[in-house]
């Protein structure tokens, strides 16, 4: 029989969707499909060039250089019938069974190293796949396509006793392995006796055994993210999530600067052929600011320690004056938008974009984003490197910024390309860094200062309540002046500048409810953007609406939501930017920080205390 004939006997890869895993260790990631598929992985760092890009490429393209393919990372078994697929318990370790028509199953392990040796975090550029028989003897194939310049350019393959090497122009990757090279290279099908292990990284040599070291990494790994979920403060009501939540936030830290990426993908849409496809391979100081206070809430607040060296150095830069919405994870500050046209999108759906226009933009809320996400480490006595006078001076001059800008026109938090208002989630978060800055100032035993910075915020929050107050809608609206809903203003309790009681924000919520839901999911605004109205709900959005319905007294309600959430994540506990109202579907840059954060919020806001079990 021959390869060819072979083949059929292997079903067709799996419809791209996002019932997708993430491992990663803090340097890179990668998802996996529910059939233990690698269909996406961008080295060496989280925006870097996807050497796995099927998520986007489910097709082969036509370019000038000749076919572009799907480059995956696949282990497949013959007749395939089911598969079943979880995490290690409180672990970024990935289970994968599949099954064939005979019931016989194979079982695949995914992970990336991550843990302490030798007095620092050892986190290679090494994903490790494991894969052993169930039951029977069951016939695998294993592919490994690799493509660099996002697709355009096929590797040169050479080969050693036990390792393959997949040369480009940037990168040398080496698959290290203790199956068949042969089988390997040809996709020649193979029965499975024992166990393989493949690791996949750089350009080195292991210093012991293929399946020594493989069976290490799986152990240490293991243990390190247990002992790292034990840590956490988690509240008694929906431990699962909450566990499943942190973990996918620390897997977005890219530890070397300490940037926080928004989401692992680029170009997921935001509903069906919308055209809204972005890159948040990067670190957005809101977002950023969001994940640091939910994992703070669990008492994790070494992610905030390295988040706020990127930040620090962001601020420095600044000296001053105008801060970026986002930034590299290396701190890059020019990230040129760009197509890749040969690409053809999740579900065909594209443009495949590369770099974020949003760069360019003003959006004020930057200041409080900044002042916000650095404010525990001057009130956190736990902290190795608690924040003093030094940084005090320096946030300032971000404070100066946003007394000085809160009442211009911006692109607002949801990054308007083609209109600017003086938007009141921009406003609101100008306020926070004021407010913030005087509380600082009082830890810090600066009384003038002190003074001086609650002048402002008490000009500014006397100004925004009044100028962002609808008298037709009875809430308060999107823009100075304006009468347009958007959910963003939620965020005024979440920062504490207004009563959650105060009748005011009571209609408010009202109003949002009758305009902005489809039944339990909330849009993020009413009014046409650059690309009509929105279709898909946005989870924070939804996350902001249970938190304000737990603080004016309706927590039955917000529970009933929160639930319904929780059913729109995928097999695995992971939710994307977007839930589609209708089909449930998930859309969308995945998995998102910013829903992420939502399940900890609003876990937290609504749990039972401990002492009501034990």
């Amino acid at each position: 029989m021959t390869v060819a004939e072979d083949s059929v006997r292997f079903a067709p890869p799996a419809a791209p969707s996002l019932s997708l895993g993430v491992v990663g260790n803090c340097a890179f990631s990668a998802l996996i499909d529910a059939r233990g598929r690698i269909v996406w992985c961008c080295l060496p760092r989280f925006d870097g060039d996807p050497v796995f890009n099927a998520l986007l490429q489910p097709g082969t393209a036509q370019t000038d250089d000749g076919n572009v393919q799907p480059s995956a990372f696949s282990i497949e078994i013959e007749d395939f019938a089911e598969s079943r697929q979880w995490y290690e318990p409180n672990t970024a370790v990935l289970r994968t069974q599949l099954f064939d028509k005979n019931g016989q199953g194979i079982e695949i392990t995914d992970f990336a190293p991550r843990f302490f040796s030798r007095s620092r975090f050892f986190r290679p550029m090494t994903l490790v796949r494991r894969v052993r028989p169930l039951h029977g003897a069951p016939r695998i194939r294993v592919s490994l396509d690799v493509r660099f310049d996002w697709g355009r350019r096929k590797p040169l393959i050479t080969r050693g006793s036990n390792h393959l090497r997949y040369v480009g122009d940037a990168l040398t990757l080496r698959l290290t392995t203790d199956a068949p090279l042969s089988h390997l290279l040809s996709k020649q099908p193979f029965v499975l006796t024992r166990e393989h292990n493949f690791l996949l990284g750089a350009d080195e040599s292991l210093a012991d055994g293929i399946a020594d070291t493989a069976r290490l990494f799986e152990q240490e790994t293991v243990t390190y993210w247990r002992r790292w979920s034990q840590r956490l403060a988690i509240p008694q009501e929906w431990q699962e999530a909450v566990i499943r939540a942190a973990i996918t936030l620390k897997l977005s830290l890219f530890e070397d600067t300490g940037a926080i990426v928004a989401a692992m993908t680029t170009s997921i849409p935001e509903a069906p052929g919308s055209q809204r496809n972005w890159d948040y391979r990067y670190c957005w100081l809101r977002d950023a600011f969001f994940v640091v206070r939910a994992l703070n809430s669990l008492s994790e607040v070494g992610t905030m320690e390295d988040y706020l060296r990127w930040l620090s150095n962001v601020v420095v830069q600044a000296n001053g004056g105008h801060i970026q919405p986002l930034y590299g994870i290396g701190l890059e500050r020019e990230l040129p938008e760009s197509v890749v046209a040969h690409l053809g999108g999740y579900r065909g759906m594209g443009p495949v974009r590369v770099g974020n226009q949003a760069q360019e933009h003003f959006q004020h809320d930057v200041y409080g984003n900044v002042v916000l996400g650095a404010a525990q480490a001057f009130h956190d006595l736990r902290l190795l490197h608690r924040a003093g006078p030094a940084e005090f001076k320096r946030l300032e001059a971000v404070g100066e910024q946003a007394a000085k800008n809160y009442d211009q026109p911006d692109a607002g938090m949801w990054e308007l390309r083609t209109r600017a208002r003086v938007h009141t989630s921009s406003a609101l978060m100008c306020w926070a860094a004021c407010d913030r800055l005087a509380k600082i100032a009082r830890v810090l035993q600066l009384p003038e200062r002190a003074a001086y910075w609650q002048g402002h915020a008490q000009q500014m929050q006397a100004r925004i309540l009044h100028e962002s107050w609808c008298e037709e809608r009875q809430a308060f609206a999107e823009s100075f002046g304006g009468r347009d809903l958007d959910a963003s203003v939620l965020l005024m309790i979440e920062v504490g500048f207004i009563d959650p009681k105060d009748p005011r924000f009571i209609t408010t919520v009202d109003a949002l409810e009758t305009h902005l839901c489809d039944g339990p999911y909330m849009r993020r605004y009413e009014a046409s953007d650059d690309f009509g109205k929105p279709e898909t709900a946005f989870n924070i959005c939804t996350f902001w609406r249970i938190d304000a319905l737990a603080r004016i007294g309706r927590k039955a309600q917000a529970r009933e939501i929160f639930e319904t959430m929780l059913a729109a994540r995928n097999h695995l506990g992971l939710l994307s930017e977007d839930t589609h109202p209708v089909t449930g579907e998930m859309w969308g840059n995945f998995p998102q920080t910013y829903s992420m954060v939502g399940i900890i919020n609003a876990a937290v806001r609504l749990s039972a205390p401990w002492d009501s079990q034990v």
